[in-house]
């Protein structure tokens, strides 16, 4: 056992293995702990606008703040480096939360080349019929013109993980959905000019969220 008292699956994701079509990538259902993800669901924020909020901008609750303070330790940053051979020691991080989804969202892209490795982390229960029409699904394409051209598609429920390294062949996108759909995103970033950029953004994007709360 890799970690105590901590709501997320560090053995099942490293006993799970790299796979390699469309690009590398590991996804680990239920990478949060089952008895776990209904205490951390009720800690999120309700989100009502669209858009990637700073976690730090947000108020979570106790189960919440454990969840990410595993995603973000240590354990995680030697596991992902070691799955993928990347030497992650003080990759600065980067790390959001979504809660919605609507037209402008899951059209074809790869990430911003200053996000070394993508995670992934759907916190969505996986009951009723939300996502049964593959609306919202994430899928990893094979290439960059045609969303029906997929690897493999991920329903966002249930503690699902995808970590993929970032390239020039990493696209994916998904069918269009409206609604919630809450995601941890959180990225390893290079020490780039970009990187930094982005990274000011993201602790400036923090500080006018919680100006504007307490306005």
């Amino acid at each position: 056992m890799l970690a105590l008292n901590t709501p997320l699956d560090f053995d099942k994701f490293a006993a799970t293995p790299v796979a390699t079509d469309p690009f590398r990538h590991i996804v680990v259902e239920k990478f949060v702990k089952p008895e776990a993800l209904a205490a951390i669901v009720a800690a999120l924020p309700v989100m009502r606008g669209r858009g990637s909020f700073p976690v730090e901008s947000l108020k979570l609750g106790q189960p919440a703040k454990t969840l990410l303070a595993g995603l973000e330790g240590e354990v995680f940053r030697n596991l992902t480096a070691q799955k993928f051979a990347l030497d992650l020691a003080g990759a600065p991080l980067m790390t959001t939360l979504r809660g919605n989804a609507d037209e402008k969202d899951g059209h074809i892209h790869t990430d911003s080349t200053a996000k070394r490795v993508t995670i992934l982390l759907y916190l969505n229960p996986g009951t009723g019929d939300a996502f049964t029409d593959q609306k919202g699904c994430l899928r990893l394409l094979r290439g960059p013109n045609n969303l029906e051209d997929y690897a493999r598609e991920i329903p966002p429920v249930d503690g699902t993980l995808l970590v993929f390294p970032n390239g020039e062949n990493t696209w994916h996108g998904h069918k269009t959905f409206v609604g919630q759909r809450y995601v941890i995103q959180m990225n390893y970033m290079t020490t780039s000019a970009k990187a930094r950029a982005e990274l000011r953004r993201h602790h400036v994007s923090a500080w006018l969220k919680r100006l504007t709360r307490a306005a």
